[in-house]
């Protein structure tokens, strides 16, 4: 039991699972920012470009016609609430495009660190081709005096 006490905690404290539990918690906070820009500033713009309410768009799936949501609500109708669908759609095109941008940034906060990164470190020396043999194109070593393949004698350079 001991034995496994110990696995636990090497797993639940290792960094991985402490940073993903700081990106719930902070992706909770993000979502909470994104659900109030929805529906207290975009919806009712969107509402008022379209003159409408997306929140008051349902339909009573029992046949009958109601004023507002609320009278359906209040006469027990089954409603098929597809404004709210509607607005879920928006929050999640929403929610998409904030992320990208926001990973966009951190790329290129990246890739200019690794720029930056790259400048800073000397560059490696360019590799010597390889000695060839003059007769058979083996390679030879750079002070050999013969080839070790065909075993010519080699010109001093």
């Amino acid at each position: 039991m001991k034995k496994l006490w110990e696995e636990f905690k090497t797993f639940a404290f290792k960094g991985n699972v402490l940073d993903m539990a700081v990106g719930i918690i902070i992706g909770g906070a993000f979502g909470a920012i994104v659900t109030s820009l929805v529906n207290d500033l975009l919806m009712p713009a969107v509402g008022l470009l379209i003159k409408a309410d997306f929140s008051k768009w349902f339909v009573a799936l029992d046949g009958n016609t109601y004023e507002s949501l609320e009278k359906a609500q209040e006469a027990g109708a089954s409603i098929l609430h597809y404004g709210n669908f509607i607005a879920a759609i928006i929050y999640f095109l929403i929610v998409a495009l904030c992320i990208f941008f926001v990973v966009k940034a951190i790329n290129g906060v990246r890739a200019k660190a690794e720029d930056a990164r790259k400048k800073n470190e000397p560059e490696p020396e360019p590799e010597k081709a390889p000695r060839l043999c003059p007769f058979c194109f083996g390679e030879i070593h750079e002070e050999a005096t013969r080839c070790p393949h065909c075993t010519s004698e080699l010109p001093k350079e």
